[in-house]
This record gives C-alpha cells, sequence and structure tokens, in this order.
C-alpha cells in the first residue's frame, strides 16, 4: 500500500486526507497541534463558546461530499442549518439594511433602501452569475499550472469572454460603474474582504462573489464552525486515517527528483508523496530549506489579517443576526490604512458574528457571544498594544452609536486575537488569512501551484495556494490535490514514485 503524508489538520489537509484514504493509500497526518483544525478552532470562557477561525460557512456540499465519497450520509456525521438572512448591515447615520439570499427578497429589501432600480440589481446579479459560471471550472475547480487545464472547453470559452470579466477594473471601479448609490457600493466593495484583498485593488471579477453567496447561501453547523473540523476528523479516525497530534515536521525530505518522506524529533517516515497543508511560505522557509525557494511567488503581498475581540456580551440586541456588519465612513481611507500604511484606521468596518442566536447554548440566557473583527493589517512588528487599545475604544464608539448602547458596560469576559498571535498560533506568514493578497488583476495565476514542480510527489493545499483561501477554496485545493495525485499514481502505476 503506497504512503501518503499530510502536513497539517486544517480542514484542506483533513480533506486531503480522506480523499487520498479513499484512493488506497496509507495516510499519516503530522500536525503541530495538540487538536485538529487548524484555524477553526473554539474558546470558552466563562460559560460563553466563541469560534476563534472562519466565521462564514458556504458551500456546504464540499464537506458533504467528502462522507460521501466513502458511501456514508452526511447527515450521520455532521449537520448545519441555512440562514435566510445572510447578514445585516449598518451605517452610522442611521441606514440599515438585511440581505437575504433569496434573490428577489434581496432586491425587494435593496429597493427600499438605496438610490437603485430592479433592472440595475438583475443586471449586476446576472453578470455576477455569468463571472462565477465562466470562472469557477477553470480558475477555482482545476489546477492552473497544468497545460491541460488550458486545452478544455471551459477554458477557450472562459478566454473568448474574458472582456466580459472585469479584469482589468478594480471591484470598486466595477461597482461604481453599476450604481450611483454610494452605499450600494460600499456594500459590494465589501466582498473584497473575503479574499482579504482592497476593493480598490482587486480585479471586477471578485463581483462573482454575491452570486457564489446568494447561490449556494449561508450556513451555520450544528454546534459552530469547529463542528466541521470535529466531524472530518471522527470520520478520517473512523477509516483508518492516522493522526500524530504535537509533532511537528522538521524536514521534508527528497532527492533531487523524488520526495522520500518527513522526518519530525521522533525521526524519519517515508512516504511516497508529501502534502503541505501549512503555509507555503512557511513550507519552504522551515520544511525545504534545501529547495530553490520560488521568491517572486512567495514574496508576493499578504492578505489582510484581523484583529478579533471575543466579547461575553450581558445584553440581548434583536437587532443583530448571526451576521453583522457596521461600515466605516470612508472606505477607501480604511483600505489604504491597512494595505499602505500598515495599520488600522481611526473609523474600521466591524464585523459582528453572534452564534448564540441560533446555538442558543453558545451564551447565558438572555446573553450573547460577540465575535467582534476588524481588518487589520499582517504583524510587520507594530507596536499591537497600542493598536488593539485604541482600536477598542473605536469599536466600542461605533457600536454604541449604531445600536444606541454602552456596550462597555455590559462585556463580561473578553479574548483577544490579532496578528501576532495569529501568526505565531497558525504559522501564517505576518499572520496573513488568506495567504497572498488578491490585490492584482493576475492574482488568481500568481499563487503557487498545488505541486513541487521540482520534486515528484510533493504538493501543497490550503489557503496559501491555489485557488485561495477561505473555508471552500480550502476544499477545492484538496480536491485539486487528489485529482492531479491520481492522474500522476496511474502514469507512474504504484510500483513507482508519485
Amino acid at each position: 500500500m503506497p504512503k501518503a503524508v499530510v502536513i497539517g489538520s486544517g480542514i484542506a489537509g483533513l480533506a486531503c486526507a480522506l480523499r487520498l484514504g479513499k484512493m488506497g493509500f496509507d495516510v499519516n497526518v503530522f500536525e503541530a497541534n495538540a487538536y485538529p483544525g487548524g484555524k477553526i478552532h473554539n474558546l470558552t470562557l466563562g460559560g460563553y463558546r466563541f469560534d476563534t477561525g472562519p466565521s462564514l460557512f458556504t458551500m456546504p456540499h464540499l464537506v458533504d461530499e467528502l462522507f460521501e465519497l466513502y458511501g456514508e450520509d452526511p447527515k450521520d456525521h455532521f449537520d448545519y442549518i441555512q440562514k435566510d438572512k445572510i447578514c445585516n448591515y449598518f451605517w452610522e447615520d442611521g441606514t440599515r439594511f438585511s440581505a437575504y439570499a433569496d434573490r428577489s427578497v434581496f432586491i425587494e429589501s435593496a429597493l427600499k433602501i438605496f438610490d437603485v432600480t430592479a433592472k440595475e440589481l438583475e443586471k449586476y446579479l446576472e453578470k455576477s452569475k455569468m463571472k462565477y459560471d465562466l470562472t469557477a471550472p477553470v480558475f477555482l475547480e482545476k489546477s492552473l499550472h497544468k497545460s491541460q487545464t488550458y486545452l478544455s472547453l471551459e477554458t477557450i470559452k472562459s478566454f473568448f469572454l474574458a472582456h466580459n470579466l472585469d479584469i482589468t477594473k478594480s471591484l470598486h471601479e466595477t461597482n461604481t460603474k453599476s450604481f450611483k448609490d454610494r452605499k450600494l457600493v460600499q456594500f459590494f466593495d465589501r466582498y473584497a474582504t473575503y479574499n482579504g484583498s482592497s476593493p480598490y485593488k482587486t480585479p471586477g471579477i471578485m463581483s462573482m462573489i454575491p452570486h457564489l453567496e446568494m447561490h449556494y447561501g449561508t450556513y451555520l453547523p450544528k454546534g459552530g464552525m469547529k463542528a466541521i473540523t470535529d466531524s472530518l476528523y471522527r470520520f478520517a479516525v473512523s477509516q483508518g486515517i492516522n493522526f500524530h497530534f504535537e509533532e511537528s515536521v522538521e524536514k521534508i525530505l527528497h532527492d533531487q527528483k523524488n520526495v522520500n518522506g518527513i522526518r519530525t524529533y521522533h525521526g524519519e517516515y517515508p512516504a511516497d508523496l508529501v502534502i503541505s497543508n501549512a503555509d507555503v511560505f512557511t513550507s519552504y522557509k522551515n520544511m525545504l530549506q534545501d529547495l530553490t525557494p520560488p521568491n517572486k511567488l512567495l514574496h508576493r503581498e499578504r492578505s489582510s489579517s484581523a484583529l478579533i475581540f471575543y466579547w461575553g456580551i450581558k445584553k440581548s440586541f434583536p437587532e443583530l443576526d448571526l451576521h453583522n456588519v457596521i461600515f466605516g465612513g470612508n472606505y477607501e481611507h480604511e483600505f489604504r490604512q491597512i494595505f499602505e500604511h500598515k495599520t488600522i484606521g481611526e473609523d474600521p468596518t466591524v464585523y459582528i458574528n453572534v452564534t448564540s442566536k441560533e446555538e442558543y447554548q453558545d451564551a447565558p440566557k438572555d446573553c450573547e457571544n460577540w465575535f467582534v473583527m476588524v481588518n487589520a493589517p499582517g504583524n510587520f512588528d507594530q507596536d499591537w498594544d497600542t493598536l488593539i487599545t485604541q482600536t477598542r475604544k473605536n469599536i466600542q464608539h461605533k457600536i454604541n452609536t449604531v445600536l444606541n448602547t454602552d456596550i462597555a458596560r455590559h462585556i463580561e469576559v473578553e479574548s483577544i486575537l490579532d496578528p501576532k498571535t495569529i501568526e505565531s498560533g497558525t504559522k501564517s506568514h505576518r499572520g496573513a488569512l488568506y495567504g497572498a493578497s488578491s490585490n492584482s488583476k493576475f492574482a488568481a495565476f500568481l499563487r503557487h501551484p498545488n505541486f513541487a514542480s521540482k520534486v515528484r510527489g510533493l504538493y501543497f493545499c490550503g489557503g496559501s495556494v491555489h485557488p485561495g483561501g477561505g473555508i471552500p477554496l480550502c476544499l477545492l485545493s484538496a480536491k485539486i490535490v487528489s485529482e492531479l495525485v491520481e492522474t500522476a499514481y496511474y502514469e507512474y502505476n504504484t510500483c513507482q514514485k508519485i
């Protein structure tokens, strides 16, 4: 039986392990932490439970199909509820808007709030769908670094219609061309943050994200986001996949052509293939020091990070839902501060996630668990203590204004996660949440590929490589790796190195 090693048990690592296990590999997963899940983790403080990592769950079929690969009913292992309402949005002038997943309801609601026509919204959302349909089969579901990808009918069609994808315009330029209402432009600009980028730099093709969110919907896993990776871990163990916790990989072993295995402090583990779910920058820096790194790819601008406050709130706010956003007043200045000045502006957009709206056990009775996040620059050795103190004040002032409260009086417990601790805790270079940023029209082509071109049998998955960060793209990266392995497996047969 051929042997596979997966480095890291983030969601992409878990998905890779399951896919390789189904293909007949003897799979061993090595994890530096004492638990699986990577960035998807949780925290309990004084009766409050918080998801500490990603809080948005969409495209759940990508999780379901990992169970279905083994002929299992996903509901026997993992369940979730779909939200009719995607998110509540607030502006400091009193404007409020609830975005619904149902397209007709979304348009009807938007017409009441924004200066826009139904025709303008329909046109924008249709184009959003068109962009997704054209690009997903090529840019999200296949390796962009294999020639056969460019010989498919989908790719040829995409290139012929590339002028419709707004690649040469920024997302903000695309949105201002579509709408005159500044608040509506800001609403659609926000989708750049889904890959840690600036709407003033990331290409207009990113306007496909609203379709993805509306078409596939948004969900809350029963038991919180950690239930996703916990269920995959339990299922992987039941399928004979071996996990080695608190065992960091020191080196990926290889000769001039082939991967040979890994080395940890316990010794060497031979393997026919190795998949790194670690940040690709960290993979080269720590585990592949004897391999010439692709510096041009590795030193691209990093995505944004985050500053997160976990607050146990001794009060209930009926105007909030699972997902909530309070917009800053000057969006362009906000992103310039993050990406150019490496700081957090005085008027940041605030995201509040409250899982206790659905999972009542996540907070004591008549209380709420607030995951309060602002976009932040990566860790460049800023004075984080001062920045955190000032940003807390700015956030609380904004919340007080919009919700007409004194939120500090209601905070019972608090924990903080900042770019510095994200970097140290997850080994993500500079604490970037999505690896490289997409602040370039060629961003999709400039991500590190899912394989090493010089070492046969070495692969990469997760948010720092193609196709990008976020739960759905991490799961797609695992799927791409499994397809690459399957192709190599049949090409070289089981008796040769893959």
